[in-house]
């Protein structure tokens, strides 16, 4: 097994993951599967496939982890919410992953069955929270366990310090690191890092980092789960409209810059939101100077997904 390489930006050394989604359709699938053969060459520390909303469906993301887990050598993490689900179902399904080969979970409580904004309530006789999962997922099994956090706070949160004391019961429970909500101020990460820190939780915080593949989308999604849009991420949009090369290379820029400034600031581990679109993340990773690596003559592929007949 080799070992995860280490990337530079400007000197910095970095590592990243990538989170995907699955398809809700055939063109999506074939565009997902694209997107992990075009961005497996970078060989990321590890990959996460997430639920549909509200944990409408497990199967689809059962499906892409199988394919991952056969197909693939790619550290491979799923995501597990509690919603809708009783505890002996939720252990059920985490049984189900574990013997497909899954030993890496991405632990959420997940949104209101009602949608974003609605009220949320614990399942009766399901797990009461993402801390809770952490707990039930450590006790069947010696996983390793990403968990959420937010800059920004949960839309959800009473307020920040609210918001850091379920990260600490994550990491408490056992959690070994914690994967932001995306966010575009480097400021308002290393404040709430600073915070973070404080209160005596000391895993890794990837920052989590959005390419902007359409400004408008975004912007609804950002509303929705409290995420800010600042204005010097809108200005420089500016003028675009019609010019979607011009939009494709501003969001490349951007994120080049963002993850430049984080690395400045030493943080040099990170997850990327790849949206399941490899173009833009590959421009991103070669504006910081990114190569993929070259396998050595006569080996094999790192990810076996595309296969020589």
């Amino acid at each position: 097994m080799t070992e995860t390489p280490v990337f530079r930006g400007e000197n910095r050394a970095f590592t990243f993951s990538f989170e995907f989604f699955p398809p809700k359709n055939a063109d999506a699938e074939a565009s997902l599967w694209h997107s992990i053969q075009a961005l497996s060459v970078y060989e990321p520390e590890f990959v996460s496939v997430t639920y549909g909303a509200g944990a409408s469906s497990r199967a689809p993301t059962f499906a892409v982890v199988q394919r991952l887990l056969k197909e693939t050598r790619l550290p491979t993490a799923s995501h597990m919410t509690v919603v809708k689900s009783t505890r002996e179902e939720t252990n059920e399904t985490i049984h189900q992953f574990r013997d497909a080969g899954v030993k890496r979970f991405v632990a959420l409580r997940g949104d209101p069955p009602g949608g974003v904004g609605s009220a949320y309530s614990p399942f009766p006789g399901g797990y009461e929270n993402a801390a809770d999962l952490v707990r039930g997922l450590k006790t069947i099994g010696d996983f390793d366990i990403s968990v959420s956090a937010y800059p920004e706070k949960h839309p959800e949160s009473a307020d920040r310090a609210a918001d850091i004391a379920m990260l600490k019961a994550k990491a408490d429970n056992g959690a070994d690191r914690a994967l932001t909500q995306f966010f575009f101020d480097n400021d308002v990460f290393e404040d709430y890092l600073n915070a973070v820190r404080r209160s005596g939780v000391s895993i890794p915080v990837l920052p989590g980092i959005m390419p902007i593949q359409n400004l408008r989308q975004l912007k609804n999604f950002a509303a929705m789960c409290g995420a800010n849009i600042p204005a010097f991420v809108e200005k420089r949009f500016e003028g675009l409209d019609d010019d979607a090369e011009g939009r494709f290379e501003v969001a490349a820029d951007l994120a080049a810059e963002q993850i430049q400034g984080l690395l400045d600031r030493g943080i040099n581990d990170l997850h990327f939101y790849t949206m399941n679109r490899s173009k833009l993340m590959i421009a991103v990773l070669e504006r910081l100077g990114v190569q993929a690596p070259r396998p050595a003559a006569g080996a094999s592929s790192a990810t076996g997904v595309m296969q020589r007949a």
